[in-house]
């Protein structure tokens, strides 16, 4: 079998830099072209290739694109990909809601190709049966991967009380605003502060979490959504806060955690008193949480991502992998 040739819609971002690097030293891919609006010519990083104008490829000769493009913009490539018969991994937010109202609800413009949803999720270590062997998946976000990965255990066992909120602080550092300058990621602005945004529920990941959490446990209460910006390059932390249902109690919890991931090689729980930080998860493809019982009732969960790798890149890499039917694994550990 031929090696899978790639193609990498805004290679030139920061989680597309970190997919060309990823797909560079996969041993079964081969970087085919990298596109960008605005670095065409330069030479994509670790290879012979130079950055393409995304109208000059053509998908002739490709197995697989990925999408590191902006919401709407990608739905557009992911249908040229549909049409051409080649498999697609978008990274955007396009296909990751299950219906048109809810895009709009929650990005405030029309979907741009309904007829692409709902799309398989692409978070494998929550829905791995409906991304084997599919053409087309949604890659989630970084927020909803890190969160959704320290929720996963309580909500499948239904432990978590249905009538609480679930309160999730959450962190990340710059490079999940993406690479186009501004001024709240200005370096004065960011240097020796931390800021909160779009607290509550006004963050459009809200609903991205809820519709996916609530597939697992109908019944949860709502998420409430504080997001930060860290004065860090990169990683993403979700400090999360549930009450248990009487029929969990959170001395129970680290436990329940190690079942669920303990034949998941990209998904590490650490030992009791242990706390997940930014640097054992930066520059890795893996999640790392820790669990910490507060009251018999009360439970802190500690979520942590590299927020361009497993909340982006190393993630879409994993579901190529499963797409394919090799293991979802290959060039990630």
């Amino acid at each position: 079998m031929r090696g899978i040739r790639a193609g990498v819609y805004g290679g030139s971002g920061y989680a597309g830099l970190d997919l060309v690097e990823l797909l560079n030293r996969h041993p079964n891919v081969e970087l085919a072209f990298a596109t960008s609006n605005t670095y065409v010519g330069d030479a994509v990083p670790g290879s012979d290739l130079s950055f393409l104008s995304p109208g000059s490829v053509t998908l002739d000769d490709v197995d697989v694109i990925f999408l590191a493009l902006p919401h709407k913009a990608s739905a557009e490539v992911a249908r040229q990909g549909v049409d051409a018969g080649v498999k697609v991994v978008d990274l955007s937010a396009d296909l990751r809601l299950d219906t048109a109202e809810s895009y709009e609800e929650n990005y405030g413009i029309p979907h741009p190709h309904p007829e692409l949803l709902p799309t398989p999720y692409g978070l494998p270590e929550i829905n791995r049966a409906n991304i084997i062997d599919q053409d087309l998946i949604a890659t989630p976000g970084c927020y909803p991967t890190t969160t959704l990965l320290g929720l996963f255990p309580l909500l499948r066992c239904g432990g978590i009380h249905h009538d609480a909120p679930i309160i999730v602080d959450a962190k990340s550092g710059v490079t999940g605003a993406g690479r186009k300058p501004s001024l709240s990621t200005h370096f004065a602005e960011v240097y020796g502060n931390l800021l909160p945004y779009k607290t509550g529920r006004s963050h459009r990941h809200v609903g991205e979490m809820e519709q996916e959490a609530l597939k697992v446990d109908r019944e949860i209460g709502p998420i409430i959504f504080c997001p930060h910006l860290l004065p860090v390059d990169r990683g993403l932390m979700s400090s999360i806060y549930v009450t248990l249902d009487d029929s969990l109690s959170s001395g129970q919890a680290h436990d329940l955690f190690c079942e669920v991931y303990d034949n998941e090689a990209l998904v590490d729980v650490l030992p009791p008193g242990e706390q997940a930080s930014l640097k054992q998860a930066v520059k890795t493809n893996k999640c790392i949480i820790s669990i910490t019982p507060v009251l018999r009732q009360y439970l802190h969960v500690t979520s942590v991502t590299d927020n361009l790798r497993k909340g982006a890149s190393s993630q879409a890499v994993q579901n190529m992998n499963l797409m394919f039917g090799i293991d979802e694994t290959l060039g990630l550990i």
